[in-house]
């Protein structure tokens, strides 16, 4: 992990060690926490019992509600770096959260960085096709949409405030250690897959290998660029529950028709299961210098679970 090493000037003494806030400090949230304690690390809480959870992490509670604009008020000025890690809200075509978020901002002295975790969502189905951060976004759904006006606004406040923000594509997030961080749940209820030839293609990342690019990208990332954060191993999901269900000794799920597994999965599955992408990381190997820990699912989900945070 690199060291802090931007420069912070003029600012009062107390502000010289980089301060990151983190909106939306979660499960990955508190895993890039864990990366660098000599940092001054605080965290947007809308939830009063959180505060001692972190504090005891080494974080500095904020309470705070994206949904209540009134409540952000103190973000302003407050941070040297921003990472954003908060979804949208559940339904609805724009991001009201971020908006309220980057309008505090914009109040006080600009962060130097902006870090947005998006979804690789935002391409839409591109076929089972190797993409990289060129192509064009094509949501389909009404998720991946949020996510979109997101990123839209994210550019749009860093092109105003001159802050270098990122914007970080994640697919599905995995970890042994991780709240349904693996297949085995799903695997468990016997949920049926597509058959192979209408199998669509998943990428995945390890949550400790999202954390480091959320970590690396506060500092290497370019202004205005976005990367692909995934791992090397771009199967397709009827390879990713077969392999896995020999790993964890289950039986290989059901192969059905689209129609057939449609009429049998919720509405949420079927909308990860109708698109199919490979995503390119070059881009996050070079400029990021990530090396992943995990480069392949089957890996990650062998690896024991990360010592405690």
């Amino acid at each position: 992990m690199p060291a802090p090493s931007t420069p912070l000037g003029a600012l009062p003494a107390r502000f010289r060690r980089p301060r990151v806030l983190v909106i939306g400090c979660g499960d990955v949230g508190l895993r890039t926490v864990a990366l660098q304690p000599r940092v001054h690390w605080l965290a947007l809480t809308s939830s009063p019992e959180r505060r001692t959870e972190l504090r005891a992490r080494g974080v500095r509670p904020l309470l705070g509600n994206l949904d209540q604009s009134h409540t952000l008020a103190r973000l302003a000025g407050l941070a040297t770096q921003v990472l954003h890690l908060a979804p949208p809200p559940g339904e609805g075509v724009s991001d009201p959260r971020t908006q309220h978020l980057l309008r505090s901002l914009a109040r006080g002295r600009a962060p130097q960085a902006l870090v947005y975790a998006s979804t690789s969502g935002v391409y839409g189905d591109c076929g089972g096709a190797w993409i990289d951060e060129h192509r064009a976004l094509q949501p389909q759904s009404a998720r991946a949409q949020r996510r979109v006006d997101a990123e839209h606004g994210v550019r749009q406040y860093a092109r105003q405030q001159g802050v270098r923000a990122s914007v970080l594509r994640v697919p599905g997030i995995y970890a042994p250690d991780r709240v349904g961080g693996t297949p085995r749940e799903r695997l468990c209820r016997g949920d049926p897959l597509l058959r192979a030839e209408d199998d669509v293609y998943t990428n995945h990342i390890h949550a400790d290998d999202l954390a480091r690019a959320c970590w690396l990208a506060l500092w290497r990332g370019g202004a205005l660029r976005s990367y692909h954060v995934s791992d090397d191993s771009p199967w397709t999901m009827g390879e990713y529950y077969t392999q896995a269900a020999a790993l964890y000794g289950l039986p290989a799920p059901e192969r059905l028709s689209r129609a057939e597994v449609r009429a049998r999965v919720s509405a949420m599955q079927w909308s990860f299961m109708r698109e199919s992408r490979r995503l390119r990381n070059t881009r996050m190997k070079q400029e990021l210098r990530l090396r992943l820990r995990y480069p392949d699912v089957l890996t990650g989900l062998r690896a024991l679970p990360s010592a405690p945070r």
